[in-house]
């Protein structure tokens, strides 16, 4: 084996590995995305639009997740990033 080959097989052995981590990753995500009822995707879209009545804000700024606390009992969590308002005071 030729001190090339050596550096060759290590650069394989770590996009290998880095490759496994990454498809290790979304497998996870993929599980966890199975597990989510039907309607949170149209819930978070109803929720958005009732908030920019109000308050302007993008889809991004919505997390909408329901955990499994048991087997008769679900938590929805609900985080929403509002903008900061201006402190018409100030002016």
């Amino acid at each position: 084996m030729s001190l090339l080959d050596y550096f060759r097989s290590r650069k394989n052995q770590s996009s290998a590995k880095l490759a496994k981590e990454r498809l290790q990753i979304i497998v996870a995500h993929e599980r966890s995305q199975r597990d989510t009822p039907d309607y949170l995707p149209q819930m978070k879209q109803d929720i958005l639009e009732v908030i920019r009545k109000y308050v302007n804000i993008e889809l991004e700024q919505i997390s909408v997740q329901l955990d499994q606390k048991g087997e008769n009992l679900s938590v929805l969590e609900l985080n929403i990033m509002l903008p900061e308002q201006e402190d018409k005071s100030a002016s």
